[in-house]
C-alpha cells in the first residue's frame, strides 16, 4: 500500500476526482484529500459528494500543520484533479498559500510524482506558459482528454481512460493497468480491410433510384 494526496479544486469535472479516489482505494492505497472551498462547491453542484466515501484523511485546506505539508511525510505522490487554471498557476509560481499548493510544492522539491489534470478549453497563453513551467519543474500535465480506442459505453468508462493515465504516472498499479486495456496496436491492412468492408456494406445497402 502507498499513500497519495488527492487535490480537488473548483474546476468542473469532479467525477475525475471521484473515480481516481475510488480506484486508489480499490487498489489498496491510502488517500489524503485536500479540497478547496470551490472544489467542495463543485462536488455538491455536480452531485459527486461520494468522493468522501473513498477518502481516509481530509485535512483543512488552510491547515499548514497537516502531515502532507511536510517533506518528511511518506507520501508516494500527488494528483490535483480536476485542476483549475488558478491553482495550476499558483503551483507553478510556488506561492504555497494554502495546503494544496504547499503539498504540491513538497512533491516537486522531494522529486515525487506531481500530476495536474486541467479541465479547461481552450487554453490561453498564460495557461500554456504555466503548464510549460510546471513541466520543466518535473510536474506532469495530464489534460482531462479521454480516448475512444475501446469504444467506451458509459461516462464512467470514458472518465476511466484519463484516470488510468493518472494512476500509471503515480505508479499506483501493482502490476499492470487493469482499468483500461493497454493499447496493443493494429496492423494497417486490418484497419484498411475493416474500413473497406464497412463502406462496401453501406454501398450494397443503398437502393438505386
Amino acid at each position: 500500500m502507498s499513500r497519495y494526496i488527492l487535490g480537488v479544486t473548483g474546476a468542473s469535472g469532479a467525477i475525475y476526482a471521484v473515480r481516481t479516489a475510488m480506484h486508489l482505494k480499490r487498489l489498496g492505497h491510502h488517500v489524503t484529500a485536500v479540497v478547496t472551498p470551490p472544489g467542495k462547491g463543485v462536488l455538491r453542484y455536480e452531485e459527486q459528494n461520494r468522493l468522501f466515501d473513498y477518502v481516509d484523511v481530509q485535512p483543512d485546506v488552510n491547515n499548514f500543520f497537516a502531515e502532507c505539508a511536510s517533506g518528511s511525510a511518506d507520501y508516494a505522490g500527488m494528483v490535483v484533479v480536476p485542476c483549475s487554471m488558478g491553482t495550476l498557476g499558483r503551483i507553478a509560481a510556488g506561492t504555497s498559500d494554502n495546503l494544496l499548493i504547499r503539498a504540491a510544492d513538497v512533491c516537486l522539491k522531494e522529486r515525487r510524482p506531481l500530476i495536474v489534470v486541467p479541465r479547461e478549453t481552450p487554453y490561453n497563453l498564460i495557461h500554456l506558459d504555466n503548464m510549460m513551467r510546471l513541466t520543466r519543474m518535473g510536474g506532469i500535465v495530464v489534460p482531462a482528454s479521454p480516448h475512444f480506442y475501446d469504444r467506451p459505453k458509459t461516462i464512467d468508462e470514458l472518465v476511466d481512460t484519463v484516470v488510468a493515465k493518472i494512476l500509471m504516472h503515480l505508479n499506483a498499479f501493482p502490476k499492470e493497468n487493469d482499468i483500461v486495456k493497454p493499447w496493443k496496436g493494429l496492423s494497417v491492412s486490418k484497419v484498411i480491410s475493416k474500413v473497406v468492408s464497412k463502406s462496401t456494406g453501406k454501398a450494397k445497402g443503398k437502393k438505386l433510384k
